[in-house]
């Protein structure tokens, strides 16, 4: 007698019992990689949550919100959104010793999209974030100068002037689009390669190949670095900046409450999305991360370290960022009140020294009262501090042009510049580390090579695959598709995934299951606290910011900023209207992540529909009898 054994598609599809995860756990334990130490961890989920954005993105938040009073709704926040979430992924990758896609797939089948989707989204951010780990490094090599590069305008072919473009703008801003970029006035012109940003890309990405080969056992090594230089050079810069003309009245307008501004529903936008971004959540680095420590590693304390330390260094960030500022504006107050006095002093021949900024104010009036005619054709310029204090640039323009503004005016310059860029490309780099994981892992859970093949050779093939895709970046038009990628990868998809992250948790896994694995793991069941904020309150808050988020999107007109000296109002960017096919590479580059999670749940349905068809038509073959005259008997 021979008994037939069929798939069961029920048995497939359910979810893992503790007694599944237990096995899973002991079959993994010794193929599985390992921290060395607790510490390797914990500066890499360090150096990965703090990036980029906490230098340039905070400060300019802070000060577009309400200085002081944008950080209570920072803070009230990553309280009840932020370390919610990170707990909830540091807990299910460390229980299920898997990657963003062998965790979901193993919660439930049906989403495994999930797990595809926080690796797209790692892909996309990787795709353009090492290119500003490019452009970090031209500037690097460039600082190593006296005069640094930007500090002035180069002269024209005849040498009798400074090129126009240049003095029409500043030496920065020209040496940052033309220099660096030679930026193109419109998307649509893609020009030529930029040589010298090839060879930025290039090491780039050979240095994230040689820390990245073999996975936590080098990164684990590199964010001894990485993640602690950004502290001792941020150190450094707070002591050198409150040496500064005018770096207190930076770090007091940053730190001065506006109170009306926490009545402003986009202020608690905004910091809900700055908790949510600055803590990397939903790219499947930190899951995966966590798959490599012991099963009985307290990670709601790692959750609330990694948290705190997070937070404070956005607002320590935000402090040196504006001392630095504070010196800035001061000095363009100086300059400008400067010219003012030239103008006066010179248009009525007055001796040197005559006029100073304490009567300045009484020549102007008695000159005018005196000679209206002659005074009524001078020109002056406005001067106010709190002006240049409120000239908030975000991103690449606060690195890459209002600090390298500042540092010219430091002495020392050179020096400055060394520091300010080394730690650029240590916060970038300990990101991409993470991004690399979040793409690197899921694969292998996907088994897209060869059990045999090598993960070094896998790592490789991306890094070479995703280094030829950024080339479009070298294009004159780069900047333009960096700014597209940078405003729509990483946004709308994230907040979709941690959401779906959140529910399929509670609500799909169980979060009674839920609990029982910490128990398991911790040695106690969470508090009250979590079991609120993951039942409802983080849900919630996540859900509001992804509405908004969409309404905001879809009523939007998309524009590009366009670096064009033939514009009117020039050196002031031109806004322009995108093309119509950049919608739908917005469609791509921030729908595709999405679209992926209920599709291959829809797949996956159906599939297990047709399998238990297919095993229905089998049964009914098994248990068929033929006769003798070839009638079908059951």
């Amino acid at each position: 007698m021979v008994r037939l054994v069929l798939p069961n598609p029920d048995l497939e599809n359910r979810i893992p019992t503790l007694d599944d995860l237990e096995t899973i756990e002991k079959e993994e334990a010794e193929s599985r990689p390992k921290w060395d130490n607790k510490a390797q961890y914990m500066l890499t989920c360090v150096g990965f949550c703090v990036g980029l954005g906490n230098v340039w993105r905070f400060p300019y938040l802070c000060q577009s919100h309400g200085g002081g009073a944008f950080m209570i709704p920072f803070l009230i926040l990553l309280v009840l959104e932020g370390i919610p979430l990170l707990y909830l992924e540091f807990a299910i990758g460390q229980r299920l010793r898997k990657g963003s896609v062998g965790v979901w797939s193993s919660i439930h089948p049906y989403l495994k999209g999930l797990g595809i989707a926080s690796m797209f989204v790692s892909f996309m951010v990787g795709f353009y974030y090492n290119t500003i780990i490019a452009w970090i490094m031209w500037y690097f090599f460039n600082s190593f100068q006296d005069p640094l590069p930007w500090s002035t305008c180069p002269l024209n072919e005849n040498r009798t002037d400074y090129v126009e473009e240049c003095a029409k703008s500043s030496s920065v801003d020209y040496f940052f689009y033309r220099e660096t970029l030679n930026i193109s006035t419109s998307i649509n012109d893609s020009g030529s390669l930029q040589w010298w940003i090839l060879l930025c890309l290039t090491s780039a990405w050979s240095i994230l190949y040689v820390c990245t080969i073999r996975g936590i056992e080098t990164t684990g090594k590199a964010v001894y670095i990485t993640s602690t230089l950004p502290y001792i050079v941020l150190t450094i810069f707070l002591i050198r900046g409150l040496t500064l003309k005018g770096a207190t009245k930076g770090i007091v307008f940053l730190f001065t409450p506006n109170v009306t501004e926490l009545a402003n529903p986009s202020t608690w936008l905004d910091a809900g999305a700055q908790v949510f971004y600055s803590f990397s959540l939903a790219f499947g680095g930190l899951i995966s991360f966590s798959s490599y420590n012991s099963v009985h590693n307290n990670c709601e304390m790692d959750s609330v370290i990694v948290s705190v330390i997070n937070g404070f260094t956005s607002v320590y960030a935000a402090t040196v960022i504006y001392s630095i500022i504070g010196f800035r504006a001061t000095e363009r107050y100086d300059d400008c009140f400067s010219q003012n006095i030239l103008t006066l002093t010179n248009a009525f021949d007055l001796p040197e020294g005559n006029v100073t900024e304490d009567n300045f104010e009484a020549m102007k009036a008695w000159y005018n009262a005196t000679y209206p005619a002659a005074f009524a054709q001078l020109t002056f310029q406005t001067c106010d501090i709190n002006s240049f204090l409120s000239e908030g640039v975000e991103g690449t323009g606060l690195a890459f042009i209002v600090f390298t503004e500042a540092i010219t005016k430091m002495p020392l310059a050179p020096l400055w510049s060394v520091l300010f860029f080394i730690m650029l490309f240590c916060l970038g780099l300990s990101s991409m580390f993470g991004n690399m994981e979040g793409v690197v892992v899921p694969l292998l859970d996907l088994k897209v090579l060869p059990e045999k093949c090598p993960k070094e050779l896998l790592t490789g093939l991306i890094c070479l695959g995703t280094y030829l895709l950024a080339f479009i970046y070298t294009l004159n038009s780069g900047q333009y598709w960096l700014s597209l990628f940078d405003s729509y990868a990483g946004s709308i998809p994230l907040l979709v995934i941690a959401f779906c992250e959140m529910f399929s948790v509670v609500y799909v896994y169980g979060i009674d299951r839920f609990n029982k694995d910490i128990k398991f793991m911790i040695g106690h069941k969470p508090n009250i606290f979590w079991q609120i904020t993951w039942r409802v309150v983080s849900p919630l808050i996540m859900l509001v910011i992804l509405l908004f988020y969409l309404v905001i999107t879809v009523n939007e007109k998309l524009t590009y900023s366009v670096w064009n000296p033939e514009y009117e109002n020039f050196p002031k960017l031109e806004k322009k209207d995108s093309p119509g096919w950049v919608y739908a590479v917005v469609v791509f580059v921030a729908g595709t992540p999405c679209l992926v999670i209920p599709f291959f749940a829809l797949y996956k349905f159906i599939r297990s529909c047709c399998q238990k068809k297919h095993d229905q038509q089998v049964l009914i073959s098994a248990y068929s009898v033929p006769s003798v005259n070839g009638d079908v008997k059951n």
